[in-house]
């Protein structure tokens, strides 16, 4: 094909459709800068290669048919690091799968820009800091595992208002204060809130117990 040629096809498809490359860079460029911030020694984020026009062609990611992502799933894959704010540029991500590693520092505030997820499962690291409260903005959610960490505060009571939830765990944390039994979080017994052992008690709505001194600091 020629030169000019090939340039015509190229304006065609950036004309139907302006805004299908900077998308995919931007999104590619979000999940290489959690690439940057882990290590990875079993190399399977070698297929992630910031030079291509996606990342729909990199391992362990999947899109929908606008090339845009919809899964990163990466659990058990033996990484160290650190989550990154920027993954909350993945607009359409339903399913961020992390489980099983060795992720260490806090639950980016930006994950709460995700909302379109079903599922955050962040289980089994090493997170610590509190849960965001921005969490509460994942109207979608189906499915929220938090357990088996190092979190520390008050659980955020903004997350009983996430009427689709079906699972929750924030087992297994040193979460303290008490835990809400209201709104959505109604239909979970203690067995989400157990192995925390500074958290006192069940809160009731209209019964707000908050415990106060050095036990939530």
């Amino acid at each position: 094909m020629e030169t000019s040629q090939l340039f015509n096809v190229l304006a065609i498809f950036l004309l139907s459709d302006p805004f299908a490359v900077v998308n995919a860079n931007s999104e590619g460029d979000a999940l290489f800068a959690f690439r940057r911030a882990v290590k990875d020694p079993n190399n399977v984020l070698e297929s992630w290669d910031p030079t291509l026009v996606d990342p729909c062609t990199w391992f362990h990611i999947t899109c929908d048919d606008d090339k845009r992502v919809t899964r990163l799933d990466l659990g058990h894959a033996k990484l160290s690091g650190h989550l990154v704010p920027e993954l909350g540029r993945l607009q359409r991500l339903q399913f961020l799968e992390l489980y099983k590693n060795d992720l260490m520092g806090p639950i980016p505030k930006e994950l709460g820009e995700l909302k379109n997820l079903l599922s955050l499962g962040l289980y089994q690291n090493n997170l610590t800091g509190s849960i965001p409260a921005t969490l509460s903005n994942l109207s979608n959610i189906k499915f929220l595992r938090l357990n088996s960490n190092k979190l520390t505060g008050r659980i955020p009571r903004e997350l009983t208002k996430l009427g689709n939830l079906k699972i929750l765990d924030l087992s297994n944390n040193d979460l303290c204060g008490t835990f809400p039994t209201y709104g959505s979080f109604s239909k979970f017994s203690q067995e989400s809130f157990k192995n925390n052992p500074r958290l006192k008690g069940p809160e009731l709505m209209g019964f707000v117990r908050y415990d106060t001194g050095e036990s939530c600091k």
